[in-house]
C-alpha cells in the first residue's frame, strides 16, 4: 500500500518535470494519468484521516457513560 508521503513526493516530481518540460510528448499522457491518480489518492487519504481524527475527538469529548 502506498503511503501519502510517497504519493505526494511522486506527484511533486511529475509536476516539476512537466513545468520544466522534461517529459516528452509520448509519455506526457501517462504522466498526466498518473498525476490524476495520485491527486485522487492523496485527497482520499486526507479525507479518511480527517474523518478518523474527528471520530477520535468525538470519543474523547463524550463523557464516559460507564462512570455513573
Amino acid at each position: 500500500m502506498m503511503k501519502y508521503s510517497e504519493a505526494l513526493s511522486e506527484l511533486e516530481k511529475i509536476v516539476k518535470q512537466i513545468e520544466n518540460e522534461e517529459i516528452d510528448i509520448d509519455t506526457l499522457t501517462e504522466k498526466i494519468k498518473r498525476a490524476d491518480y495520485l491527486c485522487k489518492f492523496c485527497r482520499a487519504k486526507l479525507r479518511s484521516t480527517e474523518e478518523e481524527v474527528k471520530s477520535i475527538l468525538r470519543e474523547i469529548e463524550q463523557p464516559a457513560e460507564d462512570s455513573s
